[in-house]
């Protein structure tokens, strides 16, 4: 089993995915990264303000991000975005207690990507917040409020 497998499949059941889903976005997440790289975070995710938008999953590497998309009907897995960590800019997340994580960043193209992870555990946002600082440790700005108050979900 090669690096990515060790490191994939603990971080999708930490973050207490569903097999089924697992399977369906395995095919386009193993297209986007390499055999060698280290899963550092999976979690599922939505769009600020776009509910109907489908799901979201991401993955977090030492070396790429990768957010795959699922279409609420037909539960299709299509790519949304792949890129190095190393060209993401102005990243930043807000961590709200007991309802998730908004997390924003600007990709290469220039599109401003934000994604809102929802998690309950307070345990687990503390330890996805300290995944976000290390892995984007040298691509933070200023830990501001995000301008989307997500106090409903």
């Amino acid at each position: 089993m090669d690096v990515f497998s060790r490191t994939f499949l603990p971080a999708a059941a930490e973050a207490e995915l569903p097999i089924p889903v697992v399977s369906r976005h395995m095919p386009v997440l193993r297209h986007c990264v390499a055999p060698e790289e280290t899963a550092v975070l999976v979690a599922r995710g939505q769009r600020p303000g776009l509910p109907m938008a489908g799901s979201f999953l991401l993955l977090l590497t030492n070396r790429n991000l990768v957010i795959t998309k699922e279409s609420r009907v037909l539960h299709r897995v299509q790519l949304h975005l792949a890129t190095p960590i190393r060209s993401l800019s102005n990243v930043v997340w807000n961590r709200h207690d007991r309802a998730g994580i908004e997390l924003a960043a600007t990709a290469a193209d220039g599109i401003r990507e934000r994604l809102w992870l929802p998690i309950r555990d307070a345990r687990r946002i503390r330890q996805v917040d300290a995944l976000l600082s290390h892995a984007f440790r040298f691509r933070v700005a200023t830990r501001q409020p995000l301008p989307v108050a997500i106090a409903s979900h």
